[in-house]
Formats: C-alpha cells, sequence, structure tokens
C-alpha cells in the first residue's frame, strides 16, 4: 500500500484545534484578547482549507447526479439534522436553569435562526455541513454543462466567477437562506484544490519546493503589510477584501505543497484529530453546552475565567477523542456509510 502523506491530517489537526479553541474562549469571554487577535488574523484562511482540502483529494464530481446527491445527502445532511437535534436537546434541557439565573436565554430565541444561519442552538457549527453539502452539488451540477462549447472553457469561466458572486453577496447583506452565500467561496476553494493536486503531480519535488517556500514568505509579507480576513462562516470580508482572497489564495497551496513535498513526520496528537476531524467537529460544541450549563445550574458562570477555559479544552479533546470509534461505527452520526460492492 501507498504510505500515507500526513499533510493534509496535520493541516486539518491544526484547524480543528483552531476552530474548538475559538469556541472554548469565546464561551470563556476572552475571544477578544490581543493575543487571540493575533492568532485568529494568521489562522483566518483555515475554515476555506477544508473546502480546498475536498477538491484535492475528491477523484471525481462526475456520474449519476441522483446517486451523487444521495451519496452527499447520506453523508453530510444527514449527520446535519443528527447532531443538530443533539445539540437542540442539549440546549432545551438546560434553558429552564439559564432563564432562571439570567431571566432570558443568552442567545436570542428567534424561530428564524435556522433559516438564516443554518446552525442550530447547542450546536453552531452545523452550518458548516451543509455549505459543504450544497458546494459539493453545486460543483457536480457545474461539471454537468454541456451548453457552450468547449465545455472546460466555460465551466472554468462560472468557477472563477464565484469569488466575485461571494463578494457581491456580502455588499448585499448576504441575502441567501441558511447562510449559504459562502457556497460560491466554497466551490472556487473546492476546484482549486482539484487543480493544485493536478500540478502538484506535475512539478518535481524541488519545483514545488521553491514555488511554496516563496509563496509562503509572500504570504507573510503581505499578511504584514496589506491584512485582510475572509470569514466563511459569515461570508464577510475583514479589512481588505482584495488582499483577504489574495492571501488565502496564496497560502493554502503555498502551506500544503510544502508540507506534502518535504515530507512531513506524522505528528500523533494532531494527525490524529485532523484523521478524525468530523467527530471532533459535531461533537465539542455540544459538550461545550452541556459544561457551561451545568456550571449556569450550580451558580457559576465561566465567562471572564481563565481556568475554566483550560479545563474545557482538555475535557472536550479527552471526550471527543475517547468518543471516537463508537462514533465513527455509527453511519447516522458520522456520515461512515459502507460503500455497496
Amino acid at each position: 500500500m501507498k504510505e500515507r502523506n500526513h499533510a493534509f491530517d496535520f493541516l486539518c489537526g491544526i484547524c480543528i484545534l483552531r476552530m474548538i479553541t475559538l469556541h472554548t474562549i469565546t464561551f470563556c469571554g476572552h475571544k477578544d484578547d490581543g493575543w487571540w487577535n493575533t492568532v485568529m488574523a494568521w489562522s483566518f484562511f483555515f475554515m476555506c482549507f477544508f473546502f480546498f482540502k475536498a477538491g484535492y483529494f475528491n477523484k471525481t464530481v462526475s456520474g449519476d447526479s441522483k446517486s451523487y446527491v444521495k451519496d452527499k445527502v447520506k453523508r453530510l445532511l444527514v449527520p446535519y439534522f443528527s447532531w443538530g437535534m443533539i445539540g437542540l436537546i442539549v440546549y432545551m434541557s438546560f434553558l429552564p436553569f439559564e432563564i432562571s439565573r439570567y431571566h432570558h436565554p443568552i442567545e436570542p430565541m428567534e424561530w428564524s435562526h435556522v433559516w438564516r444561519t443554518s446552525a442550530f442552538w447547542g450546536n453552531e457549527p452545523t452550518w458548516f455541513l451543509l455549505s459543504f453539502f450544497s458546494a459539493y452539488v453545486l460543483v457536480h451540477f457545474i461539471k454537468k454543462i454541456h451548453i457552450v462549447k468547449p465545455i472546460s472553457v466555460f465551466q472554468t469561466v462560472i468557477i472563477l466567477f464565484c469569488p466575485f458572486i461571494s463578494y457581491w453577496l456580502w455588499k448585499q447583506d448576504n441575502p441567501l437562506p441558511l447562510s449559504l452565500s459562502n457556497v460560491f467561496m466554497g466551490i472556487f476553494f473546492f476546484n482549486m484544490g482539484r487543480t493544485w493536486h493536478w500540478l502538484i503531480d506535475k512539478s518535481g519535488r524541488k519545483l514545488t519546493l521553491i514555488i511554496c517556500s516563496f509563496l509562503c514568505i509572500a504570504f507573510i509579507f503581505l499578511n504584514i503589510f496589506w491584512h485582510g480576513e475572509y470569514i466563511m462562516h459569515s461570508n464577510r470580508f475583514v479589512g481588505d477584501p482584495l488582499a483577504a482572497f489574495v492571501n488565502t489564495f496564496i497560502i493554502l497551496p503555498a502551506l500544503s505543497g510544502l508540507l506534502i513535498k518535504l515530507p512531513l513526520p506524522r505528528i500523533p496528537i494532531v494527525n490524529y484529530i485532523g484523521q478524525h476531524s468530523m467527530v471532533y467537529f459535531v461533537l465539542h460544541y455540544p459538550l461545550m453546552q452541556f459544561y457551561r450549563f451545568m456550571h449556569i445550574s450550580f451558580g457559576h458562570s465561566i465567562y471572564g475565567h481563565y481556568d475554566d477555559f483550560i479545563i474545557l479544552e482538555l475535557v472536550v479533546l479527552s471526550i471527543c477523542t475517547w468518543l471516537v470509534p463508537y462514533i465513527e461505527a455509527v453511519p447516522v452520526l458520522s456520515g461512515r456509510w459502507k460503500k455497496k460492492k
């Protein structure tokens, strides 16, 4: 068997650790601390990386549309609803204690919440699964277009136009429901990952390392002097929008290509998290809600406490790691359905 390349597992693991830390530090009221703002300013591109990675490893988006969509429904939408309901149950179970202490819910209880954000109360990160599903499906149907020849050129024009659509939607205050304004940027980075896989296979190791090293240096320089951030969740640009796009466009292939060609050794904990990222992604938020509500029930708020931040981070990572094999064995929760022979 071909030896596994650990670069993407490592990057995926770093992305998950960053995301869990972001949510933990937000729960504990330190999101706006200077040191964390610096971390975010240098890692804003990691949610885009998931789409890039999906495109890099995706062998085909063609084939029978019914079978293709059905497969993505099972792997992404079923866990989306399953974990959304799990989060909702946790949230609603503790809501009376929350109201008793604060006299109102901490988060606004509006029925339009899911329609606007595609996230469930109690498990906000589920938005990603719906956006991921939508990007997969749209990429599939873009590849099905046969109205203009040459087809590949027409499809490429559509894909290249996607960031402009995303930017326009942001300027229109993201009118699409279910936070789907971010899907167009997802389509672009998905196809960028596919293209990069083709390019990196054609290039030699030495040439790839030279190009990627140059791009990494360019990213560092540009991010210092021409900074911008793209927030995938809300399809929002912070700072200079063009800088956000250019810097993300540079760093995704640069970082992945550099680590692929070195090659990177396996980093046990980080790579394990990256290999099982789905479990950490869908499980961590309900665990955080449970931890927070348990404290509220006993009259203690974790807001403003660094000790709770450290404890919560360790508890969540430990429980997620412990439950990985059990959750992955349940397809409704993990999206890991056995392929038909």
